[in-house]
């Protein structure tokens, strides 16, 4: 609360002569304007007027600090001897900006109506002292000049500092990608490509140094294992070329008009030996599906889907195809009677960091590069890939692909 208290008019007068506003001022005039000046006290965070009041006084600090400012924005500082609200003695515009205690303070007021009684007859003093407001004036302007600039500068170097900030944010995530990028890619050169080459070699190695002292059922064995791993081999040396090729852009999009089904069978017919090895019927509709996409990307995407399918789905398992138009969308879905997933897995599964990779229900292995690829080239078209399945379940891949062509 602001308390007023009484100070000796010869303390006024001194302190007065101090002022810069009145320096030119006779004794007289600074004795009557002594009389009418209040004592005022303020508390910190005490506000002596706020920004719209019209409250008309000057105000002198005799001791303390008080702040000028708009809300958070602070405009300069007031110290002893300063002085402020001269304005308003001769104009009845309201407050431009609050006035507030930084610490606790004392100050002196002088209402418009004193000032004008101290002035009355005195044309001089009035003249100096409206000389002083106008240099004041002046001085306040040049001041707010530079605050203006600063303000400016110090907001284009923030606008740098972010600006910097995001790009190398971004050029960390771009490093952590081609981080992930090149690790999985030595994983599968490393491991997964090679694993299934060792083994054909063996095999093959073992068929040419003893062909004579194998059975005919044992051989038969030997073959159709270097069939399987030699087409797993072929598959995964497939999608790692093709995902090669579409992180250094140079797998680019090329859409036309495709019969949907005419992919689905292609793929069916290419995967059909892998399913009957394990007795899993697969159906998908009658109906044609005209679409525009890339042929060669959603081929990858369905071949990729259907061979897992094959491979998590257990001996008589059941696998169904669908595709529908709806909403401006072609929605397709590859469903199985399989081993199905765990939700921790399934929001993992088209991450390239992350990506989990599990063995299928005849010891099929994988590498997981396959859904990845599914995710970009489904995302490349615009469409969405998810996966919906529970432990024990089955699983179902759902995938759209919106309207339009090139």
């Amino acid at each position: 609360m602001i308390r007023k208290s009484a100070h000796a008019l010869d303390d006024k007068v001194k302190f007065l002569r101090n002022v810069s506003l009145f320096i030119d001022a006779p004794a007289a005039i600074l004795e009557k304007i002594a009389r009418n000046l209040k004592h005022i006290k303020i508390e910190q965070g005490e506000s002596i007027f706020h920004k719209g009041d019209r409250m008309r006084a000057l105000y002198i600090v005799i001791k303390g600090s008080l702040q000028v400012h708009d809300g958070e924005y602070i405009f300069s500082n007031f110290d002893e001897n300063d002085f402020f609200g001269e304005y308003s003695l001769i104009d009845e515009e309201t407050r431009s900006a609050s006035v507030t205690a930084i610490i606790p303070s004392e100050l002196y007021e002088l209402s418009y109506e004193a000032f004008s009684d101290a002035l009355e007859g005195e044309p001089l003093l009035a003249r100096s002292l409206l000389k002083g407001f106008v240099k004041r004036l002046r001085d306040n302007n040049i001041l707010e000049e530079r605050l203006t600039k600063r303000t400016l500068d110090i907001q284009k170097q923030k606008n740098e500092i972010i600006r910097e900030r995001d790009e190398l944010e971004n050029q960390k995530k771009e490093l952590v990608s081609l981080n992930n990028t090149k690790d999985k890619f030595f994983s599968i050169i490393g491991h997964d490509l090679k694993n299934p080459f060792s083994t054909v070699i063996g095999l093959s190695e073992l068929l040419l140094d003893d062909f004579d002292s194998f059975e005919k059922e044992r051989l038969k064995v030997f073959i159709e294992q270097i069939y399987k791993f030699s087409s797993n081999a072929y598959a995964l040396l497939e999608n790692l070329l093709q995902w090669a090729r579409s992180q250094t852009g140079k797998l680019k999009l090329a859409k036309n008009l495709y019969n949907l089904k005419d992919v689905v069978e292609d793929n069916v017919d290419l995967l059909n030996g892998n399913a009957r090895q394990k007795n899993i019927k697969i159906s998908y509709p009658e109906h044609s599906a005209y679409w525009h996409f890339d042929v060669n990307m959603i081929s990858t995407v369905m071949r990729n889907l259907i061979s897992n399918a094959i491979k998590f789905t257990e001996e008589n398992g059941i696998i169904d195809i669908n595709y529908e138009e709806r909403n401006q969308k072609l929605y397709v879905s590859i469903t199985d009677t399989g081993v199905g997933i765990a939700k921790k897995d399934a929001n993992r599964l088209f991450k390239l960091d992350v990506n989990p990779s599990t063995i299928g229900t005849s010891d099929e292995k994988g590498t997981g590069l396959g859904l990845i690829l599914c995710n970009e080239f489904i995302s490349r078209h615009g469409g969405e890939i998810w996966v919906e399945s529970e432990p024990g379940e089955g699983s179902i891949f759902k995938f759209y692909l919106p309207a339009g062509g090139d």
